[in-house]
């Protein structure tokens, strides 16, 4: 690792999911982008904070990274006023002593081989009603979900309903349903009339 050549600080957000907390830091990670790793196999090879997460803490249970900040999952059975300290030093730490976070050459290669590749990115053969979906959810539902650390993306549309991916915080979360019916899917009817209803893709 290189030798520091910054004081990193790092604080902690509560999000609305229980089990998640996000670490935000004042240096950017992955700028400009996001990356979810919902088990260990899925970092492999990618992040390099994301496997060290995973193998210093036995209740971690997830990892999102995004811009300045680091989601982290837990499991069930841990409580975050006993842990979340330790994960915090973790984490500072391990910016501080330069530690890569995201091999964005793998990860762009990983995007590029996975069907449609950024998911909210307007492709040339989508049709008017999935261009429409996808910028809105990148102009209006993106910026609001990334400051309670995650990332809501698209997945499919097909006879009125939209399905989507929910990706750090947003992934478990209690209150996503509720956010997804009376918040994005009432945006969405609205703004494209063709869409009926919206629901999370199924984990």
């Amino acid at each position: 690792m290189e030798t520091p050549t910054r004081l990193v600080s790092i604080y902690t957000e509560a999000t609305p999911n229980p089990e998640t907390m996000k670490f935000v830091l004042n240096k950017m990670l992955f700028a400009q982008n996001s990356a979810d790793f919902p088990t260990r196999e899925s970092a492999e090879g990618i992040s390099p904070i994301a496997l060290a997460l995973y193998d210093e803490f036995a209740f971690v249970n997830g990892v999102f990274i995004m811009n300045n900040f680091v989601t982290v999952t837990k499991k069930p059975n841990f409580e975050w006023y006993e842990i979340v300290g330790e994960v915090r030093e973790f984490i500072r730490g391990y910016v501080s002593n330069g530690g890569e976070i995201v091999n964005e050459e793998v990860w762009r290669e990983q995007l590029a081989q996975t069907p449609g590749g950024d998911p909210n990115a307007i492709h040339a053969d989508d049709d008017v009603i999935v261009a429409k979906i996808k910028e809105i959810l990148t102009r209006y539902v993106q910026p609001a979900v990334e400051g309670d650390g995650g990332s809501i993306v698209f997945r499919s549309y097909q006879n009125g309903l939209v399905t989507l991916g929910m990706q750090g915080s947003c992934s478990g979360c209690p209150s996503s349903t509720i956010t997804l019916k009376s918040g994005i899917e009432g945006l969405l009817k609205r703004m494209v009339p063709e869409v009926q209803s919206v629901e999370a893709e199924a984990m």
